[in-house]
């Protein structure tokens, strides 16, 4: 027997309030924002090449958005398999993340990192609140989660190796893109 003790609740929702989503909706909830969440990031960095492509950033840009369309095509996968609604908010996302994008690497290559930055260190944080949420019964959710959140921590890491901070108004830029990305993982979640 392991002295190793889990962190996880024993069953997903068992600490749930009177008024919280049961245990089936919470979930559904999960996966309809976090497929939101690679849908928008992977139009972020559609944005960001469409401006910088063709700089030597643009390889790096491409690395990390192949790495959000494997996350994308996983929560495809788990939309159809689980049957969960996809959020309502789909075009919205799919304009407002190439937007973000494009803008960000239109102001510079550490605009559009400082972009990431924000976008990811809000989604590593969204990620591990979610993974501490899941219980043993949702061990391969939570462990595919657990993943990403590192390639996402990674590309936040990237994106500070870029000189992200350097950005004229990198506080202010990211508060915003922060507080957009909260935002939007609280609409998704419901819509």
């Amino acid at each position: 027997m392991s002295d190793e003790v889990s962190t996880h609740p024993k069953a997903t929702g068992a600490d749930r309030l009177p008024g919280d989503p049961g245990r089936d909706e919470m979930v559904a909830r999960m996966i309809r924002v976090d497929h939101a969440g690679e849908y928008g990031a992977a139009r972020i960095y559609a944005g960001q090449l469409a401006v910088l492509g063709k700089r030597p950033v643009g390889d790096t840009i491409r690395h990390m958005a192949e790495q959000e369309q494997k996350h994308l095509d996983a929560f495809d996968e788990l939309v159809a398999e689980r049957r969960v609604r996809p959020t309502v908010l789909s075009p919205v996302w799919h304009a407002a993340g190439f937007a973000l994008g494009a803008v960000t690497a239109a102001m510079g290559e550490r605009a559009a990192m400082a972009c990431t930055v924000a976008v990811e260190e809000v989604i590593a944080d969204h990620y591990a609140d979610q993974a501490a949420r899941l219980g043993e019964d949702e061990t391969e959710l939570r462990e595919m989660i657990e993943e990403f959140r590192e390639d996402e921590i990674g590309h936040k890491d990237t994106g500070l190796e870029h000189d992200a901070e350097l950005t004229p108004g990198y506080r202010l830029l990211s508060q915003v893109i922060k507080a957009g990305s909260r935002t939007a993982i609280w609409l998704s979640t419901r819509y």
